[in-house]
């Protein structure tokens, strides 16, 4: 028996029925049991799919990546052979201010110029 508290008053249990249990009770713990079987099922499909499509999107973006990576290895060779040929280029313009040396510079720059519009490895 317990007792409240704040009044004394004493409570008790139901009295059980001498070990019988309802036929219907047990009916519906089967029930109950069976529609949380199945709902605990249909969450374990609902996470392995959420996984799944996780894991797809990660290696989706794992290949983005990598692709950029070689992009960004591709385009950082394409700014040092530039940076290369601008600086020979440079290196030949400077002799423009020379006069003495206009004629000779003129039919080379021409033709060097002509290499750094269309260079090798935009021929892949």
């Amino acid at each position: 028996m317990a007792q409240d508290s704040d009044n004394n008053t004493t409570y008790s249990k139901p009295p059980s029925l001498g070990g019988k249990q309802d036929p219907l009770d047990d009916a519906k713990k089967v029930m109950r049991r069976e529609k949380n079987r199945a709902a605990a099922q249909r969450s374990r499909m609902k996470q392995i799919q959420k996984t799944d499509i996780l894991h797809m999107e990660s290696e989706k973006l794992e290949r983005e990546n990598a692709a950029l990576r070689r992009e960004v290895m591709q385009l950082t060779e394409e700014v040092k052979y530039l940076s290369m040929v601008l600086s020979h280029h440079e290196a030949l313009c400077s002799a423009v201010d020379r006069p003495y040396l206009i004629n000779h510079h003129s039919s080379h720059h021409r033709g060097l110029c002509l290499a750094l519009v269309t260079p090798s490895f935009y021929h892949l």
